[in-house]
């Protein structure tokens, strides 16, 4: 973060110094939520947790070397005061990024593939001078100031990743970081208990293309209809994504190889360029688009977007993680997170990765969470997916992925081919048993079903 005095922390978010902060004492280092990860001359940002309260670890912070506290309260070491610690963090972001006028603010929306696109920008915008981007999936309230203040005065390009869980929540973080460039990715089924329909969280995936300039750019998915009338919500130059004939990026001749891999030719109106991605399925050709559409925006040439996308590498943990043990048996782990589109893609990527000779395919699925009243109808159809693309196993673990091994069966999968486990260790013990060299096991679940750490189990045991 730029240098700030605690007078001006103070400004920035309506807050007061308490009786014992000192106003020209200045923020030098990382502002942070975790005092864990403080260094000398940072900001803790004490935040009301389910679990913890920030606040209680004040004093530990300015012993690890904050020179202030941002709190509710006073807390018996210097802080600044405010009435909501959360809105005086996205405040502070604000307030540093207004100081900033050379930073290119791209944003990223969808309801799958935010944090690979994320990366993927990360990676080919790189040439535009110093980058900053959010480790993992840093994409709410929280995660896009703790990202956004890691600018400084060298930073070009702030890559912010917003997710949404209702209506307002992007426009609310377009407000902490005002995007140039905003890329709406899909609009699926991820969080429909929480919105109720796919009509609400299109319109709040739009705030994204709404917040944008007249001279910015909103970089929309042509394939997607309901990302394409958004071309209708925004004053930004809009450029189409995709395989569709609407696209202005388009993707040709697209073929996978024996490792999952994508391969295709990007086609514009000025030329036309090869790329053969280093990530694992089709549907990484979509990203990709939105990064080469965002990246040409930018004044990249086509040649340097395909090249770097071609040199791209996977950065995030259990995303299409694929980890080949010494036994020959290849683990694909993707459980990070799980809706019901992000779902099929993997089951087709995993059809895909079909072995030769004795070796079988392997769908490990847990719950996906957060569908409201459409989750047993979006399971029962997932399990029927995998009949029909001829898995040749199939395990649903836990209660809430019931349905999907019901689905299975009905479709057809009765004799052995679909099992149910009650449990994480009961679907290790299965797969323990039975896996062979030469199969390919894919682990995918929403996050708190705790699949990812099934997949860990699945590659550490050799």
């Amino acid at each position: 973060m730029i240098p700030l005095t605690l007078a001006e922390v103070a400004s920035a978010t309506g807050g007061r110094l308490d009786a014992v902060a000192d106003p020209a004492v200045r923020v030098t280092g990382p502002v942070v939520t975790d005092s864990r990860e403080l260094g000398p001359g940072g900001l803790f940002v004490a935040r009301q947790g389910e679990a913890q309260d920030g606040h209680d670890f004040a004093s530990a912070a300015v012993e690890a070397g904050a020179v202030a506290v941002l709190a509710a309260r006073p807390v018996g070491v210097p802080a600044v005061v405010v009435d909501d610690t959360e809105v005086a963090f996205g405040r502070l972001a604000r307030a540093v990024l207004d100081r900033l006028p050379q930073v290119t603010v791209v944003g990223v929306t969808g309801s799958s593939g935010k944090t690979t696109t994320k990366d993927l920008l990360a990676q080919v915008l790189e040439p535009l001078g110093p980058l900053v981007a959010p480790p993992g999936s840093y994409n709410g309230e929280i995660g896009v100031p703790l990202t956004a203040l890691r600018v400084d005065e060298s930073t070009r390009t702030l890559v912010a990743e917003m997710g949404a869980r209702g209506p307002g929540h992007i426009a609310y973080l377009c407000g902490i970081a005002p995007p140039r460039v905003g890329i709406v990715l899909n609009v699926g089924s991820a969080h429909l208990g929480e919105f109720g329909d796919r009509e609400t969280i299109a319109r709040t995936k739009a705030e994204l293309v709404e917040a944008l300039p007249p001279d910015g750019t909103a970089v929309l998915n042509a394939d997607d209809q309901v990302v394409r009338r958004m071309a209708e919500q925004t004053q930004a130059q809009v450029v189409m994504v995709g395989e569709s004939v609407h696209a202005d990026v388009r993707a040709e001749d697209v073929a996978l190889d024996a490792a999952g891999r994508a391969s295709f030719r990007i086609v514009t109106a000025d030329g036309d360029a090869r790329v053969s991605l280093r990530l694992v399925g089709e549907h990484q050709v979509s990203n990709a688009l939105a990064v080469a559409g965002a990246a040409l925006a930018l004044g990249m040439s086509l040649d340097d977007v395909a090249t770097r996308l071609s040199a791209a590498l996977p950065r995030s943990r259990w995303r299409m993680e694929v980890t080949e043990r010494p036994d020959g048996v290849t683990v694909v782990n993707d459980a990070y997170n799980a809706n019901p589109e992000s779902m099929r893609a993997a089951l087709k990527t995993l059809a895909s990765l079909r072995p030769a000779g004795e070796g079988r395919t392997w769908a490990v699925l847990g719950e996906m969470r957060e569908l409201g009243e459409a989750s047993i109808a979006e399971h029962d159809a997932i399990g029927r997916l995998a009949v029909r693309l001829n898995v040749s196993r199939l395990i649903a673990v836990g209660d809430g992925a019931r349905a999907i091994h019901q689905g299975a069966t009905l479709e057809g999968s009765w004799d052995g081919e679909s099992d149910w486990a009650p449990d994480v260790d009961a679907a290790f013990e299965l797969l323990r048993a039975e896996l062979r060299p030469g199969d390919v096991v894919l682990v995918k679940s929403s996050r708190d079903a705790g699949l990812r750490f099934l997949g860990e189990r699945l590659v550490e045991d050799k």
